[in-house]
């Protein structure tokens, strides 16, 4: 079953479309963005390159595997999204890449920043030229939409802007294999979880298996030519006081064959403070979270969801292994 996913023309004039935003992000924090400008050649570029990373030998892969400032190669199976309903691992492996940080820079010393690991140019002499392009056309896509979510918050377009000099920025390609998911065995392409910061720009392949609850089940949401899918993280949710939702979801396939899709994680600076805006709150509707910052607020939901993850640490224990549950409480899966 589907539902209605809302798709925005980015191409309208910024005062109708912040209307339509404010709508999609109060229903279902989830939408499509049409006309966004970054080119189609690009996007197919993007998923050759990471089809061919994927295919290659996993020795090859283990050369660039993700280290302590989450950036590199995470195996099949390493992540377990929904521990209170899997049974294994999700059905995928990634890469993940952030915003290019010199080691000896000053800012690596903060947690999840630091430089890049890339494939090997030998084997793939394209990889980094085509991701450091989509990155940063993704990057501006991105600066689009914290305008846009300012006026449908009714406040200044430039509001969050200076939020983002240094901004935590992810691209994360994924491979999802040829396995279908068996929910009534624990058995998920990707379990259910939300993701933890602002935004996450995601685009797919033609193949379906995203879904997002609403209404009391899981609905499809469906691949859409020419658009990237968008979603609200819990950030956002805790930064708008609960008025803009960060919506569940997990990714179910069916094993006829192989998915890939690449999601954007659009964070704001590591010391941004988030705290209940003016314009959620009042004496009847209280600030329901304490003031925090971006970076805290990321480290502390991966201490909650990565076992052995020590937030505190430049250097976790382990970063990227099993998973605890991201779910809501309420859902059963």
């Amino acid at each position: 079953m589907e539902t209605e996913v809302p798709c925005l023309d980015l191409s309208l004039p910024e005062h109708a479309l912040s209307a339509q935003l404010r709508k999609a992000c109060t229903d279902t924090g989830f939408f499509y963005v049409a006309n966004h400008g970054i080119a189609e050649d690009l996007i197919e570029e993007a998923f050759e390159e990471n089809i061919k990373f994927f295919a290659l030998p996993e020795a090859s892969k283990q050369d660039i595997i993700a280290d302590e400032n989450n950036r590199g190669w995470t195996p099949l199976s390493e992540e377990t999204l929904d521990t209170e309903n899997q049974t294994e691992g999700d059905t995928k492996e990634g890469l993940y890449f952030g915003r290019e940080v010199p080691a000896d820079s000053p800012e690596a010393a903060q947690p999840l920043h630091g430089p890049n690991q890339w494939p090997s140019p030998e084997l793939l002499p394209e990889y980094k030229r085509v991701t450091m392009a989509y990155f940063e056309a993704v990057t501006a896509l991105g600066m689009r939409l914290l305008r846009l979510l300012a006026l449908a918050l009714n406040m200044e377009p430039d509001f969050f802007l200076h939020m983002f000099q240094r901004p935590m920025l992810f691209l994360r390609p994924l491979h999802y294999i040829p396995r279908r998911s068996q929910p009534d065995q624990g058995i998920f392409a990707a379990g259910a979880h939300t993701d933890y910061g602002m935004l996450t720009l995601l685009k797919t392949d033609d193949a379906p298996g995203l879904q997002i609850w609403s209404h009391g089940r899981f609905v499809d949401v469906p691949p859409k030519p020419g658009a990237f899918i968008v979603n609200l993280g819990d950030m956002l949710e805790r930064w708008t006081n609960g008025l803009f939702k960060s919506t569940l979801h997990r990714v179910i396939t069916d094993g006829s064959r192989h998915r890939y899709s690449i999601p954007f994680f659009f964070e704001p600076d590591f010391d941004t403070r988030v705290e209940c805006l003016p314009c959620c709150c009042s004496p009847d509707n209280p600030p329901r979270y304490p003031p925090t910052t971006s970076g805290q607020h990321l480290l502390d939901k991966y201490a909650q969801t990565h076992s052995g993850y020590d937030a505190t640490s430049k250097h976790p224990t382990n970063l990227l292994t099993k998973a605890v549950s991201a779910s809501k409480d309420t859902v059963d899966v």
